[in-house]
């Protein structure tokens, strides 16, 4: 049984030794594969495999005539290596590279050594990371080098010589994507019960009380966004229940229509955050023609010019949730994995920009609100939990509870996707209890504290002008 244990060991490791004229005029090809091992490349061979170019600077910088070039491929798991207690990434393949010439540490290369680690289309969570620059004692670090996606596979440039891997970003297990499939399949669904609650009341509202302008356009505002939120929800739960098996044709549409619904949702949330700037900030006195409409016609159709570009380009079709052994969990319509830099513009990059103007807005809205308490303008009977309820409706309202996976995108935290899926769910019951704190009706107020301090604002205004 020893014998057997050391040639399964063995068998995980495949050395090549060369000898290299310290006159070579060309670089040095060598090929590797994780199952064949390194060997000296066949320029007429078609067949896809690793590459490693050895720059002949590493050669004409040696003393001797000649040096000793070793190159190992080692796998991890039959050899039990690289193993790191606390190592969140995937060696893609279990494969490892490590190159020696000569017997001196070669580093601080001008022209780098290049690898290029061969693989199939990686899923999305599981982005490239930079090669291993450390001895099988040390930790993965990206010191030194550079990582490029290409059409043959991912190509590592780096200036030193020592072992080298591609790490994956951790994907999800089986168990833990399907629990987050379920709970976002039933948080939707509550998510858009709510959202129906809301625009219900909202209309209630409108029809029965007669507000002010200002509260009129407040209502405007919020119904539109969370008509947004209920398209939303209503785009995720069909894309998921009719993604499998669909047309090419079809898939790019559904594709097109989630990530329409998206853009939407967060251009609302913007809009929110641009109206409470105008109304606690700026407090401009002077009316705005058509003001809703012209907010309308922004927050459905800047999304329109959006997606019609995408689409032009090719970006949406069928989209694969896998396990970090590739195996296909889910099917949707979404952005293809060809055209990840679609959605980090569009939706990494834009809501990136929304989330921080709006987080200024909620500081500076929070902090005159809170110097108004101070100066008795707004009632100060109002109790502690009425007020903590209005400022988590109002942090949702501006679009915190999209925060978690976009800060953290690419590290594929079972427990930051759990949060920012229980989230989104309560996102909906949350906006529609601040809607009914906020603006119910009582005896002798119409609204909550935020118009008092919107028509303290408005008279402050016009007596300084």
């Amino acid at each position: 049984s020893a014998r057997l244990e050391l040639h399964d060991r063995l068998a995980g490791l495949k050395v090549l030794l060369l000898n290299v004229s310290r006159a070579v005029t060309r670089d040095v090809l060598i090929t590797f594969s994780p199952t064949e091992g390194p060997r000296t490349l066949n320029m007429t061979e078609k067949r896809k495999a690793g590459k490693i170019q050895l720059p002949r600077e590493i050669f004409r910088s040696l003393s001797s005539r000649t040096a000793r070039v070793v190159v190992t491929v080692l796998n991890i798991q039959q050899l039990g290596m690289f193993k790191e207690v606390n190592q969140t990434g995937q060696v893609l393949n279990d494969t490892v590279v490590g190159i020696t010439v000569g017997e001196t540490s070669i580093s601080g290369l001008r022209d780098p050594v290049q690898l290029t680690f061969t693989h199939r289309q990686l899923p999305r969570v599981s982005q490239p990371c930079p090669p291993s620059t450390s001895p099988p004692a040390g930790g993965w670090s990206s010191s030194g080098c550079v990582t490029q996606p290409r059409d043959e596979g991912t190509v590592c440039s780096c200036d030193h010589l020592t072992f080298f891997t591609l790490l994956l970003n951790p994907a999800l297990d089986r168990s833990t994507a399907q629990a987050l499939m379920a709970v976002a399949t039933t948080g939707c669904g509550v998510a858009m019960a709510f959202s129906i609650f809301t625009i219900a009341f909202c209309i209630f509202l409108r029809c029965r009380i007669r507000f002010e302008e200002t509260l009129r356009i407040n209502l405007g505002l919020h119904v539109n966004l969370v008509g947004s939120l209920l398209l939303l929800n209503l785009a995720f739960l069909l894309n998921s229940g009719l993604s499998n098996g669909t047309q090419p044709w079809t898939c790019k549409v559904l594709g097109g229509l989630t990530h329409y619904c998206l853009l939407c949702c967060f251009t609302w949330t913007a809009l929110e955050g641009c109206h409470f700037y105008l109304l606690f900030v700026k407090v401009l006195g002077t009316y705005i023609h058509h003001y809703l409409l012209k907010l309308c016609l922004v927050g459905w159709g800047f999304p329109v010019l959006v997606v019609g570009v995408a689409g032009v380009i090719g970006s949406y079709g069928e989209y694969c949730i896998q396990t970090v052994d590739h195996q296909v969990i889910a099917r949707l319509c979404w952005i293809t994995s060809k055209r990840l830099l679609v959605h980090y513009i569009t939706n990494c990059g834009y809501f990136g920009l929304i989330f921080l103007f709006n987080m200024a807005v909620f500081g500076v809205v929070t902090q005159k609100s809170c110097c108004l308490q101070g100066t008795g303008v707004v009632r100060g009977d109002r109790k502690a939990w009425k007020v903590a309820l209005v400022a988590v409706g109002l942090f949702c309202l501006l679009g915190a509870t999209w925060a978690p996976v976009f800060l953290t995108h690419g590290t594929s935290s079972a427990p930051m996707l759990y949060l920012f899926t229980i989230l989104n769910s309560l996102q909906g019951i949350f906006i529609f209890i601040w809607l009914i704190v906020l603006y119910y009706p009582k005896t002798k107020e119409t609204t909550g504290s935020l118009s008092h301090i919107i028509r303290h604002d408005k008279t402050a205004t016009v007596s300084q002008d």
